[in-house]
């Protein structure tokens, strides 16, 4: 009887050094979390994590190390509900548009080099720099002239292949994280145009590459990238 009673006592104590050890590792993770840089792809893994299903850590919360993991999750919600962060959503919103609207029927190859395009526009001089200021460029002044034509064709931009959009958001994201320079596919390429049309400037520029049924240009000016 006492042999028994005395595993059930060595148990129950290493039953409590399991969750103290697992709750450390959890507050640890979090706590380096709250205290690195806010990037966006950190940002993404913030909001799966404080958006997930009830596990380990929320069943925690109730037991070993509540007081200090509930006050790091606290920081955390603040972090991705800054300003940045909301700037950060939008950008990469206009830009899984531009993805969606000119070249969901491309390969992601195709669609990347989309991206590609309207982050190198944001570096150029004479353009806004922000990737919805590129996107919608002219789409408010008819004057000027629409960059991209889905934002002038008078078409509703509403989104009906969620498949399709939602590999736009993730290539849109990828290449926000690297700013396109990473692996890039059409280097400092500022323009494009689809294969069945020949529009006047082209032949003024640099043809850099033929994706699927785009074919992409920089300037005589612009670096190779």
């Amino acid at each position: 009887m006492a042999k028994t009673f005395g595993l059930l006592v060595l148990a129950q104590r290493n039953d409590r050094i399991f969750k103290a050890a697992v709750a450390g590792a959890i507050i640890y993770a979090c706590a380096v979390l709250a205290v690195a840089p806010s990037t966006p792809a950190q940002a993404d893994g913030l909001v799966l994590s404080l958006r997930g299903g009830a596990g380990i850590g929320d069943q925690l919360l109730t037991g070993y190390g509540e007081r200090h993991l509930s006050g790091t999750l606290s920081r955390l919600r603040s972090v991705v509900n800054t300003p940045s962060y909301a700037a950060y959503v939008k950008e990469k919103d206009c830009l899984a548009t531009a993805i969606y609207f000119e070249a969901r029927g491309e390969s992601q190859l195709g669609q990347k080099a989309v991206a590609e395009v309207v982050l190198a526009r944001t570096r150029e001089r004479d353009r806004p720099k922000t990737i919805c200021g590129v996107v919608y460029e002219g789409a408010h002044n008819r004057g000027l002239g629409c960059q991209f034509s889905f934002a002038c064709d008078g078409v509703s931009d509403k989104i009906h292949d969620r498949g399709a959009w939602s590999r736009a958001l993730r290539i849109a994201s990828n290449t926000m994280r690297t700013g396109g320079r990473v692996n890039s596919v059409v280097g400092n390429a500022t323009y494009y145009h689809a294969n069945y049309v020949s529009p006047s400037w082209a032949s003024s520029m640099i043809k850099v590459a033929t994706i699927g049924t785009h074919i992409f240009y920089r300037a005589p000016h612009s670096r190779r990238g």
